[in-house]
C-alpha cells in the first residue's frame, strides 16, 4: 500500500513543476515607444515553438502604416524583431490585436507609451486578442492587468513554487505553516517594492542563483530527521523564509522591471502586482493540499509525511535546485 502512494505522490509532484512550466509558454511582448511627430518605435518578441517564431502577428490601429519588418532573430528564449511605425491619429482609440493569440495558450503583454515617461501595461490573451487603446489607464485596468501579470509570473516561477513546496513539507503544522507563509509574503513584498522603485540595486545573476540556493537549503533540511534539523529553522521557520523572502523578492523584481510600471500609478501598480504573486501562490498551496486530503481520502491509514516519503521528494528538489544553481552561476 506504501508503494501505491509513493506512486501518487511522486506523479503529482512530478506534475506539479510540469505544469507550472507548461502553463503557457514564454509570453509575447509587443513594446510602443514614442519617437515624436506621431511615430513608434515597435518591438515584438514571440516564443520560441520548436526552433521557430509562434504563428502569432501583431497588428497596430488602423491609422498606423509601416514598411516590412525585418526577419525576427533568435535570442535564446524568444523571436525579436522590431520596426518604426507612423501613426497620424496617435495610438489612443485605436485597436491593438495579436492575430493568432486565439490559437495558443500562452499571453501577450502589450507595453505603449501615449506620451514620453507614460507607460501603460495591458495583458491580452487566448480569450482577449485584442484591445481599444484607452487614453489614459483607470484604477481597474491597471490593477486588472498587473494581478494578472502577477499571478502569471508565480505559476510559471517554477524556483518559487519549488521554495513554497519545500516549506510546506518542511512545516506539516497549519498554524505554523500560515505564519511561515506569511512571512514569506511579508519580506518579498518589500524587496520587491524596494527594487522596482530604484532604491535597491542588485544585479539578477547573482540574485537567481541565491534564490536556488535557498532551495537547496530547505531540500538539505529535508533529508534530515527531524531531531537533527538546524534548531533556528525547526523552531522559527518564519524567520528562515523570511530571510530567503527578501532575496525571492529581488526574482520578482527583475520580472516587474521588465514589463514596466506605468508613471503616476507605481504604487497600485506594485500593490497588484503583489496581490497576483500571492493569488497564484495561494493556488499552488492550494493544489498541492487538494492533493494530499485527496490521497488521505482514498488511504486515511496512510500518513502523507513520513520520512521516506519526505526523503525522496527532497531528493528531487534537490537536485533540480542544485541544477539551477550551477547553471545560474555559470550564467555569470
Amino acid at each position: 500500500m506504501r508503494r501505491i502512494v509513493l506512486a501518487l505522490v511522486l506523479i503529482c509532484a512530478a506534475w506539479l513543476p510540469s505544469a507550472a512550466f507548461g502553463h503557457a509558454l514564454d509570453p509575447g511582448y509587443l513594446d510602443l515607444t514614442p519617437m515624436g511627430q506621431d511615430r513608434w518605435r515597435v518591438t515584438w518578441r514571440v516564443p520560441d515553438v520548436g526552433g521557430r517564431p509562434m504563428p502569432i502577428a501583431a497588428r497596430l490601429p488602423s491609422t498606423c502604416s509601416h514598411d516590412t519588418p525585418p526577419p525576427p532573430h533568435f535570442d535564446g528564449r524568444g523571436w525579436t524583431t522590431g520596426w518604426v511605425a507612423d501613426c497620424p491619429d496617435g495610438l489612443a482609440g485605436g485597436e491593438i490585436r495579436i492575430e493568432g493569440l486565439d490559437q495558443t495558450n500562452t499571453e501577450t503583454l502589450v507595453r505603449f507609451e501615449l506620451e514620453p515617461g507614460w507607460t501603460q501595461v495591458h495583458r491580452l490573451t487566448a480569450s482577449e486578442a485584442a484591445f481599444t487603446v484607452p487614453a489614459a489607464a483607470g484604477v481597474m485596468e491597471i490593477f486588472g492587468s498587473y494581478v494578472g501579470l502577477g499571478v502569471t509570473h508565480i505559476l510559471e516561477g517554477v524556483d518559487h513554487l519549488l521554495f513554497v513546496f519545500a516549506l510546506l513539507l518542511l512545516v506539516p503544522d497549519r498554524r505554523r505553516l500560515i505564519w511561515t507563509v506569511t512571512a514569506f509574503t511579508l519580506a518579498h513584498s518589500i524587496t520587491l517594492a524596494a527594487a522596482t522603485t530604484g532604491l535597491l540595486k542588485i544585479p539578477s545573476p547573482p540574485v537567481e542563483a541565491v534564490i536556488a540556493l535557498s532551495i537547496v537549503f530547505l531540500a538539505y533540511e529535508l533529508t534530515l530527521p527531524p531531531e537533527r534539523r538546524d534548531p533556528l529553522t525547526m523552531r522559527f521557520p518564519w524567520l528562515v523564509s523570511f530571510g530567503f523572502g527578501l532575496i525571492h523578492g529581488l526574482g520578482f523584481a527583475g520580472a516587474l522591471r521588465e514589463i514596466g510600471l506605468p508613471e503616476g500609478d507605481i504604487p497600485l501598480a506594485l500593490f497588484s502586482f503583489n496581490v497576483g504573486v500571492e493569488l497564484g501562490q495561494l493556488l499552488f498551496i492550494a493544489a498541492v493540499l487538494a492533493t494530499g486530503a485527496a490521497v488521505k481520502l482514498l488511504y486515511p491509514r496512510i500518513k502523507l509525511h513520513t520520512a521516506v516519503l519526505t526523503r525522496v521528494a527532497s531528493y528531487g528538489i534537490g537536485s533540480i535546485a542544485a541544477f539551477w544553481v550551477i547553471e545560474r552561476m555559470a550564467a555569470f
